[in-house]
């Protein structure tokens, strides 16, 4: 993916790791994951020990700082992976979409990097460029009734060749090009931003990788 000059300059450290899984079996659910999800829940409570704790964690701190000069209020809206440990924290699961988007989920909790997901018969993965968005732009997310009009401040990825927005940085991506269990190849995406070290992202993008073909092929 293309990342603007404008957007390399305002913002040092910008970055996004990329991976492609092809040829997925994705199913509503696996008895074999929704046993690793207790696992992984169970080792995220042990490492962090209270709520009052979370938004101290660096990268959440980073994602929460990003936010807030792209438009986006980081406490009615949270960075994906802190929303994903505030709900196990008081013993909640994590919910139960598809093998998936379970599987990214459960690295994105671990890691706390957040994961987007992009349907390759959806998306043209050579031609994505991230940018600001333009006054005016609509884009339909996942979980929207209804098409938001974009303020001209928030970061988004554009499916050139569609000419489409398919995420609003990152924050929430397409209803368009969600992963469904018709899905059969999927772009995956570790979302940086200033303030993430490399580790983190390359973390993030071994688990994706290592959960989903472990649960999705």
């Amino acid at each position: 993916m293309q990342i603007s000059e404008t957007l390399t300059t305002e913002f040092p450290g910008l970055r996004v790791l990329e991976i492609e899984i092809t040829n997925l079996k994705i199913r509503k659910s696996d008895p074999q994951l929704e046993e690793f999800k207790r696992k992984k829940q169970a080792e995220i409570r042990g490492r962090i020990k209270s709520l009052d704790d979370v938004k101290n964690l660096p990268i959440f701190r980073a994602y929460r700082d990003f936010y807030w000069k792209v438009g986006i209020d980081p406490t009615k809206t949270r960075p994906a992976g802190e929303a994903l440990v505030r709900r196990i924290l008081p013993g909640k699961d994590l919910p139960t979409i598809n093998t998936l988007v379970d599987s990214y989920n459960i690295a994105s909790a671990e890691s706390f990097v957040a994961i987007a997901a992009f349907d390759l018969s959806v998306v043209s993965k050579d031609s994505l460029l991230m940018r600001r968005a333009r006054e005016g732009e609509a884009f339909l997310g996942i979980g929207m009734d209804s098409q938001i009009e974009l303020s001209g401040i928030e970061i988004v990825i554009e499916d050139q060749t569609k000419r489409e927005i398919i995420a609003v940085y990152p924050y929430r991506d397409s209803d368009a090009s969600k992963v469904t269990e018709n899905t059969k190849d999927v772009l995956l995406m570790s979302c940086g931003v200033p303030g993430i070290p490399d580790e983190d992202l390359n973390l993030a993008t071994n688990l994706t990788q290592r959960y989903v073909e472990s649960y999705c092929i």
